[in-house]
């Protein structure tokens, strides 16, 4: 069977349609959920099989092999989101549970805004999805360093298990607010947001890439 239009109401918008009366919220005709997150930890439906459906590294929502295009159920969507213990993504509602492929994270940090508070700077990102998140202990940065050339990826928790894997262009604004700090005798490169310090790698470690 070839992959279905997801611009069709007969697919994805009705999947969406389908989840949003599960999880008892109220869609209008373009699809578009109120703002807010179920509360999807303390629900415990059982499993129904895995969903063709996929997140791809760029943040794009692929149904049965075609993008969605429309951003109300990427949205809708992402506030049924969650990760288990097992690693895996699912979309959740209170009577099921079904599986999803992430290929990194499953929102991207599309943009940064920097403000102070009490003199300490305060770090928030938007994410594709519409998440407002600051950066503190609640809301965690960590940082990887990834690939044959050894690229920094910043990622930012974002609620439950999940995350939002930062976008290149915020990454290069990320690094430029990076300072050298002590930890634990240790000179580290970070950054500081909320009253917290993130951080990315060792002095030593930056000092030789920069090489």
């Amino acid at each position: 069977m070839a992959a279905a239009k997801t611009d069709d109401k007969s697919d994805a918008a009705g999947l969406a349609a389908m989840i949003a009366r599960a999880a008892g919220q109220a869609v209008t005709i373009e699809g578009a959920a109120p703002r807010g997150v179920p509360p999807v930890e303390r629900w415990n439906p059982p499993f129904c099989g895995d969903l063709d459906m996929e997140i791809r590294s760029d943040g794009t929502w692929f149904y049965m092999g075609t993008p969605i295009g429309r951003p109300a159920l990427v949205r809708l969507f992402s506030t049924v989101l969650r990760k288990d213990e097992d690693g895996k993504t699912y979309l959740v509602t209170p009577v099921e549970k079904v599986g999803i492929r992430v290929v990194d994270a499953p929102f991207l940090a599309v943009e940064m805004t920097v403000t102070h508070r009490d003199g300490e700077p305060v770090l928030s990102f938007r994410t594709n999805v519409g998440d407002v998140v600051e950066a503190g202990p609640e809301h965690p940065l960590r940082f990887e360093i990834a690939g044959e050339h050894a690229e920094m990826k910043p990622y930012l928790h974002v609620r439950g298990r999940l995350e939002a894997l930062v976008s290149r262009a915020v990454m290069y604004d990320l690094a430029a607010l990076g300072e050298e700090i002590d930890i634990d005798g240790v000179p580290t490169f970070a950054v500081r947001s909320g009253g917290a310090v993130f951080p990315m790698m060792p002095a030593e470690t930056l000092a030789a890439l920069a090489e």
